[in-house]
């Protein structure tokens, strides 16, 4: 995941947790307006727990299925993979270096 799919993903954990305290914190209030409204905010966090997990596994299935391609590649084409290491190396080398 990029870092922004990795904030957003933070930022809606923090939401659902502050929702959770927020039901509990009110959960001895009376009222029909309260119900109403702790109803609601049950169902907004049911939903976003539900988009949370979606999010978090189609962001694995994509990370393994870079992998396996990743892979697949280097088996296809072992050299271009050693070649391309090697570059990398070099190069991570020499920024290192100067420092």
């Amino acid at each position: 995941m990029d870092a922004s799919t990795d904030k957003l993903m933070h930022d809606l954990k923090t939401v659902v947790g502050d929702a959770e305290e927020l039901l509990k914190a009110t959960a001895s209030q009376g009222g029909e307006q309260i119900a109403r409204i702790r109803t609601r905010a049950e169902e907004s966090l049911r939903i976003a727990r539900s988009r949370i997990k979606e999010m978090t596994q189609s962001a694995e299935a994509q990370a393994r299925e870079a992998a396996r391609e990743v892979d697949r590649q280097v088996h296809d084409n072992p050299w271009t993979a050693v070649g391309v290491a090697a570059g990398v190396g070099v190069l991570l080398g020499f920024l290192l270096g100067r420092k």
